[in-house]
């Protein structure tokens, strides 16, 4: 096979190169009907280094990207990697405040983002000391096709090129580092092993439908690239957008299971020719197994492959194959899988030691593909990473005999709402303003639509009296719509442990009955 010709390359610098000589007419990027060959992605990031350059941009300096997903970010973030500047995108959901957190937090001079956010990035970047300069996607794309090549010099494999932004359990979200060789560094063993899944033909396509600003949608890209083929950008997901896109000749996707959910109950699924797709990469979120099973049934040629991971570990470090996928359901399909190669995976207690198979504790992951800390948080950086380079991810899971990983739980508590994010501590901090509210805890609650949705239970002060649409409206003021709260219970008291500690799991358990509490 001539992927093993590029074996080798661990740099988006010497990727484009490899594909502009090797297939110079294959489409790299196509969105609306908009096409890029490898060639046309060689030369416009060579100009786009030029106009970074005329901006000021330097390597270790940060860009960042406001908008949803574009063809030009990815460019913009090539070119970004090919010179060793930082790309950071930013989730176009997040509200004003968020969004100017994170632009102050990085330092980021440049602002780039998709026409529908010119206002909203002219208005935060007021606010931020750096008061970067706002760029239309479009308007770069035209000055940057008159200019000419950039000279420059590749970064080294470990120098950060994409900074990710996770929300932390508490507080503000923190930036993970991710480099050349983080994002790249999982192929070489993968291909080494034989995965059929890590080879790819000429004319495979890969969907990308997921957000820019997380890892299951950029990380799409690096995996598109670096093997040459096409990339489908699609603005974000729509169920519509899947089928067409899968009908167009899409092979490969990653989706999250309430979106996958919606686009198997769409009416236009039932005569939509599937026949394309090889595979159907799922994960981020518990994914019932009614769910799964219809899945397979609609897309009866597509093998089906579970991924566990997440931004700290640049994306997918386990995987669930698609022989451990079956029509009827079987326990391994609980599970998260077994770690790829080049990845260890270890259970571990508290004291860091490894426990017995069977046990639960802490999965820990040692990985090429982890980062090497958080932008700015050498403490973060610490309690997250320990001195041998163990990340440990804050999941409880259980390993079995076989190397299979199951995740039991969140030690974090974190909810997953339609693949987005929600950390309880940030929503209650929110909520927590409100006048006639004494006490509240957020839980996730099963949802037929989005997986997982948010519920705050509330306390009132006394002689009070709160109204449901009241509360998610007053929270919808402070944080972004998808994390506000989408039914709220008043309840007499919080029930708390011994040291006053809340009881999350108490609040949670009536909602979770008969429900497979599961993380995919």
């Amino acid at each position: 096979m001539e992927q093993n010709a590029h074996h080798s390359h661990v740099t988006f610098d010497e990727i484009l190169n490899f594909w502009a000589k090797e297939r110079p007419d294959a489409t790299a990027f196509e969105q609306d009907g908009r096409i890029t060959t490898y060639a046309q992605t060689d030369d416009l990031t060579r100009r786009l280094i030029t106009l970074l350059k005329d901006r000021g941009i330097a390597k270790g300096d940060r860009i960042a990207w406001l908008g949803k997903n574009h063809d030009f970010y990815f460019l913009l973030y090539l070119a970004a990697a090919r010179m060793g500047a930082v790309m950071v995108p930013i989730g176009w959901r997040l509200a004003p405040r968020e969004i100017a957190y994170i632009l102050g937090d990085t330092g980021a001079k440049l602002l780039f983002c998709g026409d529908e956010f010119v206002e909203t990035a002219q208005n935060v970047s007021q606010d931020v000391p750096a008061k970067p300069q706002v760029i239309e996607a479009e308007a770069a794309r035209r000055a940057a096709s008159e200019l000419p090549h950039a000279s420059y010099e590749a970064p080294a494999v470990d120098d950060p090129i994409l900074q990710l932004y996770t929300s932390g359990t508490t507080g503000n979200p923190k930036g993970a580092l991710l480099s050349n060789g983080n994002l790249l560094g999982l192929r070489n063993p993968g291909n080494e092993a034989g995965l059929e899944w890590n080879f790819y033909e000429d004319g495979d396509c890969m969907l990308i439908a997921m957000p820019c600003a997380h890892i299951g949608g950029t990380g799409l890209m690096n995996i598109a690239v670096a093997n040459g083929i096409r990339s489908e950008v699609q603005a974000e997901f729509t169920p519509v957008g899947v089928l067409e896109a899968i009908e167009n000749g899409a092979t490969h996707m990653f989706i999250v299971p309430a979106a996958l959910q919606m686009v198997v109950q769409h009416p236009r699924a039932a005569d939509t020719d599937f026949s394309n797709l090889k595979y159907l990469m799922y994960g981020a979120a518990p994914m019932p197994l009614e769910l799964l099973k219809q899945a397979v049934k609609t897309m009866p040629t597509a093998k089906f492959l579970q991924a566990y991971g997440m931004t700290e570990t640049s994306g997918t470090i386990s995987l669930l194959p698609p022989d451990d996928h079956s029509l009827e359901g079987n326990e391994r399909m609980r599970s998260a899988g077994k770690a790829v190669p080049g990845v260890e995976i270890e259970v571990r207690d508290s004291d860091n030691n490894e426990i017995p198979r069977g046990e639960i504790g802490e999965v820990c992951i040692k990985s090429p593909s982890n980062t090497a800390g958080y932008w700015k948080l050498p403490e973060a950086t610490a309690s997250t990473i320990d001195d041998d380079g163990w990340l440990h991810t804050g999941d409880a899971g259980i390993m079995d005999d076989d190397d299979y990983v199951y995740i039991q739980d969140r030690i974090k508590d974190m909810i997953i709402s339609g693949g987005e994010n929600v950390y309880p501590a940030e929503v209650e901090n929110a909520i927590f303003g409100h006048p006639a509210i004494a006490e509240v805890a957020v839980i996730g609650v099963p949802s037929e639509k989005w997986g997982e949705e948010v519920k705050a239970c509330v306390v009132c002060k006394a002689g009070e009296e709160v109204d449901e649409g009241e509360i998610i409206a007053y929270t919808r003021e402070r944080i972004a719509a998808f994390k506000a709260p989408k039914s709220v219970d008043v309840i007499p008291e919080m029930p708390r442990n011994a040291s006053g500690k809340i009881l999350r799991r108490q609040l949670r358990d009536p909602y979770w009955q008969g429900q497979d509490r599961q993380v995919g």
